[in-house]
């Protein structure tokens, strides 16, 4: 019998200028990372904030209905203040922030109703209901905590607290496969932890003794933090290896035709990836089912050949450390000749979507790449509807991975686009040098062949880059 899920309640601050259908919005898509990383929701809460940046995050009122869900007391404890102390230049960062009675005042101007039947446990007791029989194991907050939020919180839930970064990272640490993915993943969550040692359950501060045991020496804290710095730098050194044995395969590979399948996580990326090249690669309904970068041939093969790459997905508030973990990654999208913005055409919030995956790739520098728009999942859509998106964005190319029709009608769009930059031309293959032909036919569309006194004459179409390296390559091999 397997184990039960633990249970998360979600939390969500509501600040000014921030719409409640948006705050819903990012409620539901954290519910579906909680339930990626394994977790049942049993509910969810929202209060009115003047910001997210108060050292306890929720209003006393809130804290207290919160309790209520985890069991706990609802009352930040506040222990014996550490004395203030100027940070060494080479210490990771750790907030220091102590809690104030100004903290603990409940400064909301309101209390959200919350949704899927997750009303406030102070609601039932007004109206003589009997506490709920379930609680949550798990406190789970839709914005990135500081040091001292998350402690606090801790203090006052008495249970895991989690923030969405937390999740995220802890999803991509679930799901890396290879090597490279595994690091980069590593290298984010011990970002992530440093500045959280202490509140994340890390060993106490106690000075170690020097030599014999005596004199003063580094905390424990100080011990955890040096060694997470160096555990980073050779996992740095390491990536940096790795990227320039990749940045090798993707130089014998330049000359190729390449597609990069881009888009939100969810999007059906890897299911197209499936569809178009017969790929045996892992595809769920899940967020970040997959974020290991695969390269397939298109299928049933064009000639010349067409790369087709899936990258790992993107998502709103993507933590800056795993950006910059998979930048590496995420510069396969540089190498293609054609960027497909795959977009889930069946979520209402894709404008949102789209708008986060067009951020991410001008941050890496690859705004500028011939970018194509696919709606995916259109077969899930009613006529009408897909008529309106079609209106919307008559540039765009509709498909949908589960249907064979649209499959190919994708699969010829992106056979056409490279088509139209191909160019025709001559190669005479002296007989001298006819090992060459059968890469140049693999090469090259060949258009039409004959023999003569001198050698093979091949009529040819395919990139200019390619013919004039293979007309050099058959005068030096003659």
């Amino acid at each position: 019998m397997s184990a039960a899920r633990p249970r998360a309640v979600l939390v969500g601050v509501l600040t000014p200028g921030r719409e409640p259908a948006d705050l819903q919005a990012s409620l539901d898509e954290l519910g579906r990372l909680c339930d990626t990383l394994g977790m049942d929701v049993a509910g969810r809460m929202t209060q009115r904030r003047p910001s997210t940046r108060n050292v306890v995050l929720l209003g006393e009122g809130a804290l207290a209905s919160l309790a209520g869900w985890t069991g706990g007391s609802g009352v930040v404890e506040r222990g014996p203040a550490r004395p203030s102390k100027k940070r060494a230049a080479d210490e990771v960062g750790d907030d220091e922030d102590e809690v104030s009675d100004a903290d603990l005042d409940d400064d909301s101007v309101g209390v959200g109703a919350p949704e899927d039947g997750a009303e406030l446990v102070e609601d039932r007791k007004a109206r003589g209901l009997a506490p709920r029989a379930h609680k949550a194991d798990v406190v789970v907050v839709d914005h990135e905590l500081s040091p001292s939020q998350l402690k606090n919180l801790r203090s006052a839930c008495g249970v895991e607290v989690l923030d969405r970064t937390g999740v995220i990272i802890e999803i991509f640490h679930t799901r890396a496969r290879s090597r490279e993915a595994r690091l980069q993943v590593e290298l984010a969550r011990l970002s992530y932890e440093a500045p959280r040692l202490r509140e994340l359950g890390g060993p106490s501060e106690r000075q170690q003794g020097g030599i014999g045991g005596k004199g003063a020496g580094e905390s424990s804290i100080e011990l955890d933090r040096r060694r997470i710095r160096d555990r980073m730098a050779a996992i740095r050194r390491e990536l940096v290896e790795l990227d320039e044995e990749r940045a090798s395969r993707r130089g014998r590979r330049n000359e190729l035709r390449q597609v990069a399948l881009v888009g939100y996580t969810n999007a059906g990326k890897s299911s197209l990836m499936r569809a178009l090249t017969g790929a045996e690669i892992y595809v769920a309904d899940q967020l970040f089912a997959t974020l290991d970068t695969t390269v397939r041939k298109l299928s049933p093969d064009v000639v010349p050949p067409v790369l087709v790459t899936d990258t790992v997905g993107f998502i709103r508030d993507l933590p800056h450390s795993l950006v910059a973990s998979f930048r590496s990654t995420l510069d396969a999208a540089l190498d293609a000749s054609l960027v497909l913005h795959v977009v889930d055409a069946n979520d209402p919030s894709w404008r949102l979507q789209e708008q986060v995956t067009a951020e991410v790739l001008a941050d890496i520098g690859a705004a500028g790449l011939t970018r194509v728009l696919v709606f995916n999942k259109i077969d899930k859509l009613q006529p009408e509807a897909l008529e309106a998106l079609r209106a919307e964005r008559p540039a765009a190319w509709f498909t949908a991975a589960h249907l064979p029709a649209e499959v190919a009608g994708l699969h010829a769009r992106i056979a056409a686009h490279f088509r139209k930059d191909a160019v025709e031309a001559t190669i005479l293959v002296p007989w001298a040098a006819g090992a060459a032909l059968a890469r140049i036919r693999a090469e090259l569309e060949l258009l039409e062949e004959r023999h003569e006194a001198k050698g093979t004459r091949l009529r040819v179409r395919g990139e200019k880059a390619v013919i004039l390296r293979w007309r050099k390559a058959v005068v030096a091999g003659a």
